[in-house]
């Protein structure tokens, strides 16, 4: 039987040409072929050859079986050739000399762009540096590089106007707006028992727990009293949180002044009163301490009308109400004046519209990413909506209330815990639900490139010890500062007290800040910037420590902000006290806990370098922040005391006068060594 269809091979044979050239005209004319193995019927193979003769001045060939001597046409000369020549000439005509491109795409989409293999743009990237999938989003510089070294020119493409979201709150309908629960803020002078008033209506323990005994970040709760909800906020006492405290009063509705009945109005008294009075909140005076033998609540009260509070028995408009937060009395009497005034204020908001809210707190968590405590204060907040607040971005991944539960969303007026954010906030930054991811992020990239500092670089080191000297030779005019703390609140608080330490001698610029521990990133920018840096309530990153070391970089860590203002200010006044130098003895994980009679909590404990010694100086880290600092009490084995227990080995470790100890956590241990400035 005669064959009726033929390889492609055996045409490309006949008719001289190459087989991959005859598949590319073959596709293009529209045939379904694959491979040099494709066959194509006799008809279609003539119609192919007479194609060919039209393109060229060469004699016709017709596709025939036998073979015969044909003389080879040079390669650049042959009718495929030419015509596939032609059509990537025509277009090349067509595609842009500039090809524009937005500010993030994903790999694939840029290799659509500019026209070459998705597999040429991951092995550009990964050449750059840049481990990066076909389905992962890079920004525009990234981009651009790449097709640079491809020889080909882009520039960004003009966003959309609708991308150019700007925050704006919309007023709402009067109809729309239901009753929401009061936000109440707790102010006052440090040590008038603030936070005690607030653990006695919550029946909760804080103060315990605070370092030093100062409360030093922002709390938001939620009580219920006779049916109705009060949120309450609790801002530090200390003077320096002078920032964290004017933000509550702008957030809130009613302002609870604290002041003690036996010690009177203070100066952080009176910046409490003129915090509440410029952003025209009502104040209600809590007259603290009412249980102890020497109280004066009517110098108290004579005190206040000097700074405009005349309170009510006097003839005047501002409630004052007696408590004792120790023996819990006249806390009933304080929640109905609350709600009395709350409801003489008709507080309102809408519910049903996008939420909007504001950053009360905010930190980075080691197991959750970037974590905020937000107010909403208008609409509702969801988990899965597309949230903004400050530079920061991103989708609503879990929402948490006050009691530590999960939630779905959250109303008017109640604080949560969100999660699911590009980076940590900045405390007092705006959040609003926005309907577009993609506006979302383009509108938190614009923030980022307009906050973004620019850091100077210097060889020289800088250690805390040699600052006078160098102020005194005039080698020094500008001291850099790096400071990380636990919280966002603390942060702004350090950043606020350091910039008042400045003089004509010089000035303290603070070129990084942030919460969480401290990364390899912050010493080689304090390498790089000559900068010191101020670690409050956090540790270092192992790799950050050995960075440290290697670049000299001096690192200081505090529990307490007096002792920042302290040594800050001695420093660059030549008083700086001899500095005891911490020596790293060991380091162990805790992987299981056990309740011994008469002995607390022992922490079951795995030693991965170094060793540990009984009696030493040690502290517990939790997600990188210290949660306990003091010595080792008890060290054992196999049931047995030791002295200590080398890297590689476990023990059981109890610290002194403490319980709370968790799996997961590192003990560090140390020895200290004083040492004197030469």
């Amino acid at each position: 039987m005669p064959k009726k269809r033929i390889r492609v091979y055996e045409v490309a044979r006949e008719l001289g040409v190459g087989s991959r050239d005859i598949i590319e005209l073959l596709q293009e004319l529209g045939f379904s072929v694959k491979s040099h193995m494709s066959t194509i019927s006799k008809e279609e193979a003539s119609q192919l050859a007479g194609l060919l003769d039209e393109a060229s001045t060469a004699p016709a060939k017709v596709v025939e079986l036998e073979k015969e001597d044909k003389p080879r046409i040079p390669a650049d000369e042959r009718p495929e050739k030419r015509i596939v020549k032609e059509k990537k000439a025509k277009a090349k005509e067509k595609a842009p000399s500039v090809i524009e491109l937005p500010e993030i795409l994903t790999v694939r989409d840029l290799a659509g762009k500019l026209g070459q293999p998705p597999k040429n743009m991951v092995k550009k990237l990964v050449d750059m540096g840049i481990m990066a999938a076909l389905n992962q989003e890079i920004e525009y510089e990234t981009a651009h590089v790449v097709a640079k070294k491809l020889g080909i020119q882009t520039r960004p493409s003009q966003p959309r106007r609708e991308e150019r979201v700007v925050v704006e709150v919309e007023e709402d309908d009067p109809e729309s707006l239901l009753p929401r629960p009061p936000v109440v803020t707790v102010m006052g002078h440090v040590d008038h028992g603030k936070t005690s008033l607030l653990d006695a209506i919550r029946e909760t323990e804080v103060t315990a727990k605070e370092a030093g005994g100062i409360t030093q970040h922002i709390g938001a709760s939620v009580v219920k009293y006779q049916g109705k909800e009060i949120v309450f906020l609790d801002t530090p006492g200390h003077e320096a949180f002078t920032t964290m405290r004017a933000r509550g009063a702008q957030v809130t509705d009613i302002a609870v002044l604290v002041v003690a009945a036996d010690d009177g109005v203070m100066p952080q008294t009176v910046e409490a009163i003129n915090h509440a009075q410029a952003a025209h909140v009502p104040i209600i005076v809590a007259l603290n301490k009412m249980d102890k033998p020497n109280i004066q609540p009517d110098r108290v009260k004579q005190q206040l009308t000097e700074h405009g509070l005349l309170v009510e028995e006097w003839g005047g408009d501002t409630v004052c109400v007696p408590v004792s937060a120790l023996r819990k009395e006249g806390l009933n009497d304080l929640l109905e004046m609350v709600l009395l005034v709350a409801e003489m204020a008709e507080l309102k908001a809408n519910p049903a519209r996008p939420a909007m809210g504001i950053v009360v707190e905010a930190k980075l968590d080691k197991g959750r990413g970037p974590v905020a405590t937000v107010l909403v204060q208008t609409g509702t907040l969801r988990v899965g909506d597309s949230v903004i607040a400050g530079t920061a971005w991103g989708r609503v991944r879990a929402i948490m209330n006050d009691k530590g539960q999960t939630v779905k969303e959250a109303g008017p007026s109640i604080p949560v815990e969100v999660w699911g954010l590009s980076e940590v906030p900045q405390a007092g930054d705006i959040m609003q639900v926005l309907a577009d991811d993609r506006a979302v992020r383009q509108l938190g990239k614009e923030r980022r490139d307009k906050f973004r500092e620019q850091e100077l670089a210097r060889t020289a080191r800088i250690s805390l010890m040699g600052l006078y000297d160098q102020i005194r030779e005039g080698e020094l005019k500008e001291l850099n500062i790096i400071v990380k703390a636990d919280v966002q609140g603390s942060v702004e608080a350090l950043k606020q007290s350091l910039d008042k330490l400045s003089d004509e001698e010089v000035r303290l610029n603070i070129i990084h800040d942030g919460a969480g521990a401290i990364t390899e990133t912050d010493v080689m920018l304090a390498a790089a910037s000559n900068a010191l840096i101020i670690g409050f309530n956090v540790r270092p990153e192992p790799s950050a420590k050995k960075e440290a070391e290697k670049e000299k970089v001096d690192i200081r860590f505090y529990r307490v902000i007096y002792e920042v203002l302290d040594d800050m200010e001695a420093a660059m006044k030549g008083m700086l006290e001899p500095e005891y130098q911490e020596i790293a003895l060991g380091q162990a994980e805790v992987r299981a806990t056990f309740r011994v009679p008469r002995a607390g909590t022992i922490a079951g404990s795995y030693v991965q370098e170094g060793k540990v010694l009984k009696g030493a100086q040690a502290r517990l880290i939790r997600d990188g922040a210290v949660v306990y600092e003091g010595r080792i009490e008890s060290l054992r084995r196999f049931k047995e005391d030791v002295r200590e227990v080398v890297s590689g080995y476990e023990c059981g470790i109890g610290l002194q006068d403490f319980s709370d100890v968790k799996e997961g956590d590192i003990v560090e241990v140390f020895a200290l060594e004083e040492i004197r400035p030469a």
